[in-house]
């Protein structure tokens, strides 16, 4: 789900910390969160209630690691697809494989970017033949990632974003 706000979110230093709080402990509760950021609990509350109702914290769900679970090959997609589908019909038929975690409108000469994952560099085959069955797509160029050398977060931009930088 893509959030698109007129206007940029602003953020303080007290939505920084309760951020950052419930990045580092995703389980600890309101109450705590209160207790340890040193205000009323219905601050943090209500900075909560503000912050996923603005778009800025979009779940409370795990952080799931795909290669814990037996994903241990990852490997970014481009896609061209034939431009009478659109965009669309083609999200629709990647959002039906398990294996796409992500995919992204782009400019350049592709015009989908995919991030999927495999088992093996076998599975990957196998995940890019379904992926490029759609009539709707012309053709995938393929990067495989050796290793994650900075994993997927957001704090350091909520700090950022919160210091005014």
């Amino acid at each position: 789900m893509v959030v698109i706000l007129s206007s940029p979110v602003s953020l303080d230093a007290l939505d920084a910390d309760l951020v950052a709080l419930l990045t580092e402990e995703p389980r600890i509760g309101v109450l705590e969160c209160a207790r340890r950021l040193r205000v009323a609990r219905g601050t943090v509350q209500a900075r909560l209630d503000k912050l996923v109702a603005r778009g800025v914290i979009r779940g409370f769900g795990p952080e799931v690691s795909p290669g814990a679970i037996g994903f241990g090959v990852t490997a970014f997609v481009t896609l061209e697809i034939r431009q009478r589908y659109g965009h669309d019909p083609v999200a629709a038929h990647l959002a039906e494989i398990p294996e796409v975690l992500e995919a992204h409108t782009i400019t350049g000469s592709g015009d989908l970017l995919c991030r999927i994952v495999a088992r093996s560099n076998a599975d990957l085959q196998r995940v890019i033949d379904v992926v490029v069955s759609y009539q709707g797509i012309v053709r995938a160029s393929t990067i495989i990632a050796l290793d994650e050398q900075i994993p997927y977060r957001t704090l350091p931009l909520v700090r950022s974003a919160a210091s005014g930088r």
